[in-house]
C-alpha cells in the first residue's frame, strides 16, 4: 500500500472556517504543497526544509488512528495541508464512509483528482494576490469538473483592498458556488512555534473591515466569518 506523507492528525476538534466552522473534525494535516504563500500558517506541512518531520503513513494507518482518536463514533474528517490534494486520499475516504464518516477537503484547485468527486464537501480555495500565487484557472475549473455532484464552495482569505476586488471578480465568475470570505492572519508563526503570539486586535479590526467593506458596497453574496481556530488557540499546532 503506497505510503502518504502526513505531516500531523489530530482531534477531536472544532472546525475554525468556512462552511463547516464549529463541526466537530479530525484533522488529517497532509505533507507538501505545490504554492508558497507569502503569509502561509502552516509552513511545517508546506516547506520541504520540514519534510523529515513528516511521518509516512499507510491509508490503514492513517484510518486507525482517525479512527482511535474519534472513538470510533462518526464525525467529519477534513483533509488539509499543505495541499492534500496532490496525494491519493480516495482509499482513506472509502474506508470512513464505509463507517459514517464524512470527509471534506480543502485545496486551492491546482491538482485534480477523480476522488473528488467522493468528498462530502470541497471547499476550493484560491489564493488572492497578498499570497504571491497566481491561480491557474484552468486546472481550478478541472477541479470543480472532477467535483461533479459533491457540494463545493469558495473560501478566500482577505488581506487588503487589492484581495477584495479580486475576490469579486473570482465570486462574479463562479456565482453559482457559495462563498465564505475571511479576514487573514497576518501575523504567521515560525513553523516550528507551539505558542505564537498573533495581534488578535489585528484581525479583528481586519474582519470589521471587511463586514464594513461588504455590507457598504451591497454586496451581500458572501459568508463573512472568522478563523475561530485563530481566535481560540492562536497559532498552536494540534488544535
Amino acid at each position: 500500500m503506497t505510503a502518504l506523507r502526513i505531516a500531523e492528525i489530530f482531534g477531536p476538534t472544532i472546525q475554525g472556517e468556512g462552511a463547516l466552522i464549529g463541526a466537530p473534525t479530525v484533522f488529517v494535516r497532509a505533507g507538501g504543497c505545490d504554492y508558497r504563500c507569502s503569509w502561509c500558517d502552516s509552513l511545517h506541512a508546506v516547506d520541504s526544509e520540514y519534510r523529515h518531520d513528516w511521518a509516512k503513513m499507510t491509508t490503514d494507518d492513517i484510518w486507525a488512528k482517525v479512527w482511535d482518536l474519534s472513538g470510533g463514533t462518526p464525525l467529519t474528517v477534513s483533509l488539509s495541508g499543505g495541499n492534500p490534494a496532490i496525494q491519493n486520499f480516495g482509499p482513506l475516504m472509502s474506508m470512513g464512509h464505509a463507517q459514517g464518516y464524512k470527509f471534506a477537503l480543502e485545496t486551492q484547485g491546482s491538482v485534480a483528482q477523480d476522488w473528488f468527486e467522493n468528498l462530502d464537501l470541497l471547499v476550493l480555495s484560491p489564493k488572492p494576490p497578498s499570497s504571491g500565487e497566481t491561480v491557474d484557472w484552468d486546472k481550478f475549473d478541472d477541479c470543480l469538473a472532477q467535483a461533479k455532484t459533491a457540494r463545493t464552495v469558495l473560501k478566500i482569505v482577505i488581506f487588503d483592498e487589492v484581495d477584495y476586488n479580486w475576490a469579486r471578480d473570482v465570486a462574479g465568475r463562479y456565482a453559482a458556488l457559495p462563498l465564505y470570505l475571511q479576514p487573514g492572519n497576518h501575523t504567521p508563526p515560525p513553523p516550528d512555534a507551539q505558542d505564537a503570539v498573533i495581534d488578535i486586535d489585528g484581525i479583528i479590526d481586519r474582519m470589521q473591515w471587511l463586514v464594513d467593506k461588504t455590507l457598504g458596497d451591497r454586496w451581500f453574496t458572501p459568508h463573512i466569518l472568522p478563523q475561530l481556530h485563530t481566535l481560540i488557540w492562536g497559532n498552536k499546532r494540534g488544535v
